[in-house]
């Protein structure tokens, strides 16, 4: 493989780097999604069920025992239980936003690598063949071997570019589809949280 990178020049050694990157980012988001997950129906279920015997150290203890996104929601409205429905309406709206940036965080890093790393193996292919060519007319001598050894060795960019990018494509595609069923799981449970906010300031 070093031998491909040297061959392939610098811009090989920029999509590697770039592919070090890109897997890091991968590596941290699969790690953050899995502790900010949590079961929506068994938190709802549990703080419902808390809110409706009035046991509110329950309450806490349900929406404080994980450190999930949702939790974090519950968590939010139950510390300002107090305001009217339309303050924590807001407030519930608000940390909803503030949880999607959080799972949204660095992922343009991965669509970065796989716009750019196709884009730079072709360069690198130009960029080798116009030094062939160079080489050649200077040598004087153009044989068909050096001519398609020089665009094999010019063409390894181009292959370490799609390389890059499809895998990279492929994950920020996943990535990002689960976000939105989180983001759809955030706004079902901010509408539960509400809900149930109305229906315990009613029967005061």
């Amino acid at each position: 493989m070093y031998e491909y990178m040297q061959q392939g020049g610098h811009i090989m050694w920029v999509i590697f780097a770039m592919s070090v990157i890109a897997l890091a980012v991968t590596i941290e988001r699969l790690i953050f999604f899995r502790e900010n997950s949590t079961d929506p129906e068994a938190l709802e279920l549990a703080f419902g069920e808390a809110m409706f015997k009035g046991d509110r150290d329950k309450a806490y203890r349900v929406v404080s025992e994980k450190k999930s996104s949702l939790h974090r929601v519950f968590l939010a409205a139950y510390t300002h239980w107090e305001i009217d429905n339309e303050e924590i309406k807001l407030l519930v709206e608000q940390q909803v936003r503030r949880e999607i940036y959080r799972w949204e965080k660095h992922l343009w890093l991965l669509e970065l690598v796989a716009r750019l790393s196709p884009l730079l193996g072709l360069l690198g292919t130009v960029l080798g063949m116009v030094e062939m060519f160079h080489s050649l007319n200077l040598g004087g001598q153009i044989t068909g071997a050096a001519v398609t050894g020089g665009i094999y060795k010019a063409l390894f960019t181009t292959v370490a570019g799609l390389v890059a990018a499809i895998p990279f494509i492929f994950i920020h595609g996943m990535l990002v589809s689960r976000i939105d069923s989180e983001e759809e799981t955030l706004n079902r449970g901010a509408d539960f949280i509400i809900m149930e906010h109305i229906i315990r300031t009613n029967e005061k």
